[in-house]
């Protein structure tokens, strides 16, 4: 990473990741600028031999530019996205409507459905949090190809950390209706095995969800409350039944 160009044709802009048989850059492809910038991947040793087979299966992603062997290092080049990292947009006390929560819900679950053609190992590592990106100007979620590596990955974890992601965007709060707060328990049961399973849920739940929120916006606010108040009681008794500890 001491040089400046990779194959003569990627510039180094900055080192955002290193550590040992691992470095993760942005670059500039100087034989196509149009295009910006770029991210590579570059993995040595034992995580060349390893991750060679897992980038043959990206042929068919958008992001994937570019694979080749650089002296002893593997390096797969992906297009940059653009965004701010979820975490950074969806916290606790943040002012976002529901409206938008379920917007960039609905973008990260079809993200998330797009993993499915990609290795597992790939697939967990790009839902990572600082990966997750919120364009608030486009209104869109990517995910960034930051391809740290992870060791025995599979679908479920892929399936689990896509739920961490999408508790941040549905956080529960007072005005959550009990649609989406069993969506939620829903995925805390585990029962989606990977991401497509993970998308079939959303889509199961999208329609009450959003139905709940639009029965409350058209109450008083004491009609509100007491609705609120009620689809909390009987998602308690509900999860009382199941042995839930909650």
């Amino acid at each position: 990473m001491d040089a400046l160009l990779v194959r003569e044709r990627y510039k180094v802009v900055r080192v955002i990741d290193s550590r040992e048989d691992y470095a993760f850059a942005e670059a500039v492809d100087i034989l196509d600028r149009e295009t910006g910038s770029c991210l590579l991947n570059l993995y040595e040793g034992p995580l060349l031999r390893r991750y060679l087979p897992c980038f043959d299966h990206l042929k068919g992603c958008a992001a994937f530019q570019a694979m080749f062997l650089e002296g002893e290092s593997l390096v797969a080049v992906f297009r940059d996205c653009s965004g701010t990292p979820i975490d950074q947009v969806f916290y606790l006390g943040d002012d976002h409507s529901w409206r938008d929560r379920l917007y960039y819900a609905g973008q990260l679950c079809r993200e998330v459905l797009n993993l499915s053609d990609l290795p597992a190992e790939a697939a967990c590592a790009l839902l990572l949090s600082e990966n997750v990106l919120v364009d608030r100007l486009d209104r869109k979620i990517a995910l960034r190809f930051h391809l740290v590596p992870m060791e025995e990955m599979n679908f479920r974890e892929a399936a689990y950390l896509a739920g961490d992601q999408i508790r941040k965007i549905l956080r529960p709060r007072l005005s959550s209706p009990r649609e989406e707060l069993e969506f939620l328990d829903e995925l805390d049961r585990g029962s989606c095995l990977g991401p497509v399973q993970f998308y079939a849920l959303w889509r199961s739940w999208e329609k009450r969800i959003r139905g709940a929120y639009e029965a409350l916006e058209k109450k008083n606010f004491v009609r509100r409350w007491c609705s609120l108040l009620v689809g909390r009681l009987r998602r308690w008794g509900a999860r009382r039944k199941r042995g839930g500890s909650r």
